[in-house]
């Protein structure tokens, strides 16, 4: 993970909040950015989850032009107070731009803006995707058992197809191309977000430096989402429709991915199902190694699994800070700021186990 956007201090400015009106604005802008002859917003309703990002639902009319008709969009904006630890939207929407042309299953891409004068933020549109993304429906779906498999294959093409994206002359200019292992890149990046937390985590540190001095020799680089994981992509009918949510993406080791996928944080309660509490690995890599350029085995994954606790117990950590540190009431903030002490459980439970295997210094 090339400095990845890991977490740092919380934005200390607040904006205002939107409201339904405040996309009034956009319809002149839109006429012209879609070579329409009018654009009317219909409606705005503010979509559930993102603690970070807002997610508004825009049902719109456009008359004339190439995307004449009634459409369902999503705009995509920071919230509030976002902290300094994603690609800001202009540079997410590039980034879904590059997955789309390289036939990633995301949600279109129409149009985004840096412009804080049309509605005080940056903001990009994409059109609406039908599907549940809510990680313990997902895994509580009582069809699991008939379509889990077959959607962690699909799952896993997906992450391949991701993963065939490199950073050739001109692909993704402002993502920084790590010269340096990425996995140690991104222990040095926790180790100094850590430094600004509001309390020491020995166990944490001791975390960062296994994974420093254990990091495998890196695959070549690739796209990375950095944030690939049940809970942000659509399932309609047990089928894939879109991956969302792609303000971590950076070049760096494309395992990084599929252990952020696999860890036990982000299977929801479903621990025996180790691809996202959906499904076995051995349906996920099957689906992968169908398309992946370099194959990848189970057991290259625990060192990847340990990152990622390591990694979502940083975030979970300055995520709390927010409330602590900045003020900011929110009971969901306050929830994530405890997790650090399983995410380490976990890390130090595979290190234990990779120990008594003789495969760790």
């Amino acid at each position: 993970m090339p400095s990845p956007p890991t977490p740092a201090a919380p934005d200390p400015v607040a904006r205002p909040p939107l409201e339904p009106a405040s996309f009034a604005p956009l319809e002149p802008w839109l006429a012209r950015e879609l070579a329409a002859d009018a654009v009317r917003i219909a409606s705005a309703s503010l979509l559930a989850g993102g603690a970070v990002q807002q997610n508004w639902r825009l049902d719109a009319e456009v008359t004339g032009g190439p995307r004449a008709g009634t459409h369902a969009w999503v705009l995509r904006t920071d919230a509030a107070a976002s902290l300094s630890m994603s690609l800001d939207r202009l540079s997410e929407f590039r980034c879904i731009e590059a997955a789309h042309r390289a036939g990633v299953r995301v949600a279109e891409p129409i149009v985004a803006s840096d412009d804080v004068a049309l509605i005080g933020r940056a903001f990009a549109i994409q059109a609406l995707v039908a599907g549940n993304a809510q990680g313990r429906r997902i895994v509580r779906d009582p069809a699991l058992a008939e379509f889990g498999d077959a959607l962690a294959a699909e799952i896993g093409r997906e992450l391949a197809c991701i993963h065939s994206v490199k950073p050739a002359a001109g692909t993704l200019p402002f993502l920084p191309v790590p010269l340096h292992n990425p996995s140690r890149m991104a222990v040095a990046e926790m180790r100094k977000s850590l430094d600004g937390a509001s309390e020491p985590r020995p166990a944490l540190e001791y975390i960062l430096s296994w994974l420093d001095a254990n990091a495998p020799e890196p695959k070549a680089i690739t796209l990375v989402h950095g944030d690939f994981r049940t809970g942000n992509y659509m399932v309609d009918a047990g089928h894939l429709t879109a991956i969302l949510d792609w303000e971590f993406c950076h070049w760096g080791d494309p395992r990084e991915d599929i252990g952020w996928f696999i860890a036990r944080c982000w299977r929801f309660g479903n621990d025996d199902k180790v691809a996202g509490g959906i499904s076995r690995l051995a349906s996920l890599l099957d689906g992968y190694n169908a398309v992946a350029d370099a194959k990848v085995g189970a057991a290259e994954l625990a060192y990847f699994e340990v990152l990622a606790a390591a990694r979502w117990a940083t975030i979970a950590l300055l995520q709390g800070d927010r409330f602590i540190k900045s003020g900011e009431r929110s009971l969901e903030l306050a929830l994530t700021g405890l997790m650090p002490p399983e995410m380490e459980w976990d890390a130090l439970d595979i290190i234990e186990r990779l120990a008594g295997r003789g495969r760790v210094t």
